[in-house]
């Protein structure tokens, strides 16, 4: 017998903006495969508080996915407990600073193997499942894949290849799978960004004058995966509050 309920995949579901979206998907109706890599604890506290609500709809995932075959691992095991897969959520993010000249070829490829070639091997085994549901793909990009921040090059170059790789799938995968991003602006600051004053000009070039939520990202990410954006493939949808504009 079928699973009764759609199943989506969430990679770096344990905190942040992860987390969020874990929490309006299931809030949806969907049941979970939530990976994380170094917050199990984090993760299975999040998972209890969601089967909390509805027993057996959460499944925890961890991996590094760094590892070459962790893709297909998970996606293996998501098949294993629910029998399908109607949604992949690629949140799951590497970010450090990489100034020229400092930069070495082991930050590469931490950056480019979670930020891009995870997202495309998740895709791709997940593909016939997909196909078979009809399902949707939604990448977490960033607003910086467009305009490299200072001093994280390698990031940003990351982040482009995962926008690029975004509206190949989408052509690759159409008719069944629609494939879309979302770039999301100030929403949660990173550890590098604590300067009050480097805060308030982000935030004089953000047109509403404020930063997001992380329940903003996870509300992008839902009507994307949702049937009211079925005519919406390939595309990058800015949630930054019109910094962007």
């Amino acid at each position: 017998m079928p699973h009764p309920r759609p199943v989506v995949l969430v990679t770096g579901a344990a905190r942040r903006i992860g987390a969020a979206i874990a929490q309006r998907l299931h809030a949806q109706g969907h049941d979970l495969a939530l990976h994380c890599h170094g917050s199990l604890a984090r993760m299975e506290e999040l998972a209890a508080s969601l089967e909390a609500i509805r027993p057996d709809s959460v499944l925890v995932l961890q991996a590094d996915l760094q590892a070459v075959d962790a893709p297909a691992l998970l996606v293996q095991r998501c098949i294993a407990r629910y029998g399908r897969i109607d949604g992949l959520v690629n949140n799951a993010s590497n970010f450090f600073a990489t100034p020229l000249g400092q930069a070495n070829a082991t930050q590469w490829d931490a950056l480019f193997a979670v930020n891009a070639r995870a997202p495309f091997f998740l895709a791709q085994a997940a593909a016939p499942h997909l196909r078979q549901a009809g399902g949707a793909i939604v990448n977490l990009a960033d607003l910086y894949a467009g305009t490299p921040l200072r001093g994280h090059p390698l990031y940003s170059a990351a982040k482009a290849a995962l926008v690029s790789l975004t509206r190949g799938l989408a052509q690759a995968l159409a008719p069944e799978v629609r494939v879309n991003a979302v770039a999301p602006g100030a929403i949660l600051w990173p550890e590098q960004v604590q300067d009050a004053a480097a805060r308030e000009a982000i935030l004089r070039d953000t047109a509403l004058g404020r930063a997001g939520a992380p329940e903003d990202i996870a509300a992008a990410v839902a009507w994307l995966l949702s049937g009211e954006a079925a005519y919406v493939t390939g595309q990058v949808l800015h949630v930054d509050g019109g910094r962007t504009r």
